[in-house]
């Protein structure tokens, strides 16, 4: 297959990353040891990267505790224009960093360029947001004096980010926390540190300081999260990953009061009323539910579909599902890569699998094709009976299946009966109906007509059990900072 990119550019960009861990400097794990980065679309070894230990969690804190008061005391214009540095640096090497999202986590080649220039914005934002950190001056309702509220960096953070998107997440945890004043400790996913690792040296490049970015790639995430989670220098906790994992750091951050931001795992609904522009909602579908293979948060997961026109949607998205280019993601053309390990695909199997023996049809896909790598077809499924576990799992891969309903009520019904509420799609052509039932929908976003939803300048996050706290918008710089109330008279 014709690759988008040549070996020769595909070595540069490997030979560029760093592998070895951060804290203050570059440097080697403290044993010496490493683990393998795979390229899920054949299981080889990519590269070997540096396997953070609890002694090197430990100096991470110290060099982010070292540059924390210098950093906290530079002026907001100061980190406002080292984010734009690095935004305008990441965006000439946004080649680079698309090659290695491609390699390590699979997306296709478009995709990978999308997500770095979507990772890019949230420098920019916050680059402007450092500048507009509002407190407020009042008169008490007595008179007597006056309420002052400062908003200072609530100090060392830690940000542990996921494989699906590994620039975006990372920068939509990393801008907000140093333009609030505060240092981070990063841990970024084992499957892909690569991008994570490169992304620190352009934030270093820019002119960010020694240990106000430290980051520990390692295969014993428990042991080096824990080691930060116990020490009473770190003050935030900021992650994105599955409710299970959240579950059990919200324990741990419990036993010393450390401040959380989650942003959990989803099973987003996608409801189509008969009123809806059915070509409409099957391009606004392959964008909620194939962004990356599916493997995202936010990808549509349940499909509710008026019976009126669930027929005239099923053909028409089995046959976008159907066309789609399925390879290595710098293939030319390559529209659907692999998923990101081989357990993800497992996962995805199993999942059609039951399905299909609890009576859904498959229209298209529904297999794991021969050869190298963790690819699995697109497919539709029909017919899918509510006791089906991939209705009551993240699918976290590229199926949709689909049940017909009866009119809004049993549609709305069935998107809330779930323990998650990250987000919701819908669509309607009565922008009334629509604004109404946005307001039913149990979830902290609605794609309304839209199957996208993610956007630097929104506030980006969930309900039950999708997590706590918001990423982008004003509200995200809020995550990093503790408001001080001074009552004074003057």
């Amino acid at each position: 297959m014709e690759l988008i990119r040549s070996q020769e550019q595909i070595r540069e960009a490997l030979a560029a990353a760093p592998t070895g861990l951060c804290a203050g400097q570059w440097r080697p794990a403290s044993d010496g040891s490493t683990f393998q980065v795979l390229d899920p679309s054949n299981g080889e070894v990519l590269a070997r990267v540096a396997n953070a230990t609890a002694v090197d969690a430990t100096t991470c804190i110290d060099q982010a505790e070292a540059a924390l008061p210098a950093w906290s005391a530079r002026s907001p214009r100061d980190r406002s224009e080292l984010l734009m540095r690095a935004y305008g640096a990441m965006l000439d090497q946004a080649e680079l960093l698309a090659t290695l999202i491609v390699l390590e986590n699979g997306k296709a080649w478009p995709d990978a360029v999308g997500e770095v220039r979507y990772a890019a914005e949230y420098l920019r934002w916050y680059a402007e947001e450092a500048v507009r950190d509002r407190g407020f001056v009042m008169t008490a309702p007595s008179g007597d004096n006056r309420i002052v509220v400062l908003h200072q960096p609530i100090g060392i953070a830690v940000l542990v980010s996921p494989w699906n998107f590994p620039a975006a997440m990372l920068t939509r945890k990393i801008a907000p926390a140093i333009g609030a004043g505060c240092t981070v400790l990063c841990k970024p996913a084992k499957e892909t540190p690569l991008t994570a690792l490169a992304m620190v040296k352009i934030f270093q490049d820019a002119g960010v300081p020694e240990g106000v970015i430290n980051i520990a790639p390692t295969f014993q995430a428990s042991s080096v999260v824990s080691t930060w989670l116990e020490d009473p220098r770190v003050r935030k906790l900021s992650f994105t990953g599955s409710t299970e994992v959240g579950r059990m750091l919200l324990a741990q951050a419990s036993q010393r009061v450390v401040k959380c931001s989650m942003e959990l795992g989803g099973n987003a609904p996608f409801v189509v009323l008969d009123d809806a522009d059915i070509d409409a909602a099957v391009a606004g579908a392959m964008i909620a539910k194939m962004r990356n293979m599916g493997e995202a948060c936010t990808a549509a997961n349940r499909f509710y579909v008026d019976r009126a026109v669930v027929g005239e949607f099923t053909d028409k998205l089995t046959h976008a599902m159907a066309g789609l280019k399925m390879g290595p993601g710098l293939g030319k053309g390559v529209e659907l890569g692999p998923l990101v390990n081989q357990d993800g695909q497992q996962k995805v199997a199993a999942l059609v699998r039951d399905a299909i023996e609890r009576g859904a049809k498959v229209r298209t896909g529904g297999r794991i094709p021969e050869g190298k790598g963790w690819y699995y077809e697109a497919t539709v499924l029909t017919d899918v009976p509510q006791d089906a576990e991939i209705l009551n799992n993240e699918i976290f891969g590229p199926v949709a299946p689909i049940v017909a309903v009866d009119g809004e009520e049993e549609a709305i019904g069935l998107a809330n009966d779930c323990e998650m509420g990250l987000v919701s799609y819908l669509y309607t052509g009565d922008l009334s109906r629509g604004m109404r039932l946005s307001e039913a929908l149990q979830s902290g976003m609605v794609g309304l007509n839209r199957g996208l939803v993610s956007d630097p300048a929104a506030p980006f996050g969930g309900s039950k059990q999708s997590g706590i706290g918001r990423e982008g918008a004003y509200e995200g710089m809020q995550e990093y900072v503790e408001q001080k109330y001074i009552a004074v008279t003057w």
